[in-house]
């Protein structure tokens, strides 16, 4: 952990959540403050909003929200166990990650068991067919022009 001495004076909380690795880059992390998504002590949060030790961040990362308490301060993005030691993730936090990736495996979205994209209009006619019949159709079977059927 770094010294008092050692700590910028003042940082932006877009870099600041930049280097503790939640964004990938400084622009998405600062799009998503911008967009009112990150609150600091339960307030919504500006970009220039400078972080200070203790302060509690809530935002949304991936499927689920997170709730972080400031550690440390950092300027620069270095290595993943480096970032870890600029935040501490809070007990509910993690409660809710774990339950919300469970959920998830348990209960999978449909849409993301789709290997294809939507069915083309041959597809459609063939389904279309087959649900009608059990057995695919032919096109002169489609159209008759005879008066007996």
């Amino acid at each position: 952990m770094a010294r008092p001495q050692d700590l910028p004076e003042k940082i932006r909380l877009d870099k600041w959540l930049w280097a503790a690795r939640f964004f990938k880059t400084r622009s998405l992390a600062a799009d998503e403050i911008d967009k009112g998504r990150v609150k600091v002590n339960g307030q919504v949060a500006k970009a220039s909003r400078e972080p200070r030790l203790g302060d509690e961040i809530e935002f949304k990362s991936g499927y689920s929200s997170r709730t972080v308490i400031v550690r440390g301060l950092s300027a620069v993005r270095g290595p993943a166990p480096q970032a870890a030691l600029l935040y501490e993730e809070t007990p509910a936090s993690v409660l809710a990650r774990t339950q919300a990736a469970e959920w998830r495996r348990l209960a999978p979205e449909p849409a993301h068991t789709l290997s294809q994209g939507r069915p083309t209009k041959r597809d459609r006619r063939q389904l279309s067919d087959w649900n009608q019949t059990g057995t695919p159709r032919q096109w002169n079977d489609r159209w008759s022009a005879s008066l007996d059927e």
